[in-house]
């Protein structure tokens, strides 16, 4: 067994246990293994069927950065006000981002020639989005990055808020609010990691394509925080809004 089939039985069996599993034993190479054992896990669960996934993560720490992707789980993504109710969760953080959903079906050569100036054309609606992050290692974030990735970047559930048009943002301006449990106010303004949401298209939909599949409209991608990651625990309501586009939560 090759260490792309070892990281996914290994994935799997703590997804199917709900139990994490030590990834010190995971040697993973380079980021195209990660993702091939992204694929194999969620071939297991038969996540997609033959279709391409409709929800994705993508995102980094800074426009110099290699931008990370993921697809999603499906029965993860729900609709705001959402219950977590007795979803296995290791860890409960909190991300809030926006989401954003394509206009048009987007095809490999259309992919490999989009540049960012060219990115809002593909995009029809916008909301806010609270991904709770989660780890099937043991180490959770501290896992190596690669076993992170393959774990779908450390992925748990994404709550999604009421679409409104896109249009263009300062986004150097925009302000955003997380209020958690009786924690205190979380307040950011102007704190995308790379000033604007769009500039994970190109890259997204490079990596989505990448195996000659065109990806459809209506797909939705999160494109990563504004407040870093947030600790939330079992019990606690998470309330995330943007001024001026919305707002999304969720009871843990």
């Amino acid at each position: 067994m090759n260490i792309i089939e070892t990281t996914a039985d290994l994935l799997a069996r703590a997804r199917h246990n709900h139990e994490p599993v030590a990834a010190g034993t995971t040697f993973l190479s380079d980021a195209l293994s990660a993702y091939a054992v992204q694929e194999a896990v969620a071939a297991r669960f038969g996540w997609y069927g033959d279709a391409p996934a409709c929800h994705w993560k993508s995102g980094g720490p800074s426009r110099e950065a290699v931008l990370t992707h993921a697809p999603l789980p499906p029965d993860g993504v729900w609709s705001s006000p959402a219950e977590a109710g007795e979803w296995p969760f290791q860890m409960r953080g909190i991300e809030a981002e926006i989401a954003l959903r394509l206009a048009c079906d987007v095809k490999p050569v259309m992919a490999s020639e989009l540049d960012f100036n060219q990115a809002g054309k593909l995009v029809d609606a916008m909301c806010v989005s609270i991904e709770i992050v989660d780890s099937r290692w043991v180490e959770g974030l501290d896992a190596p990055a690669l076993a992170k990735l393959s774990d779908l970047q450390s992925h748990g559930a994404l709550v999604l808020g009421e679409w409104t048009p896109f249009r263009p943002q300062d986004w150097g301006q925009q302000s955003c609010l997380v209020q958690i449990g009786g924690q205190p106010l979380v307040e950011r303004c102007g704190t995308h990691p790379m000033n604007d949401p769009l500039f994970v298209l190109p890259a997204w939909l490079r990596h989505a394509t990448r195996h000659g599949r065109s990806i459809p409209a209506g797909t939705v991608v999160t494109t990563g925080t504004w407040v870093g990651i947030l600790s939330a625990a079992a019990g606690d309501h998470v309330h995330v809004s943007f001024e001026g586009i919305g707002q999304a939560s969720v009871q843990l």
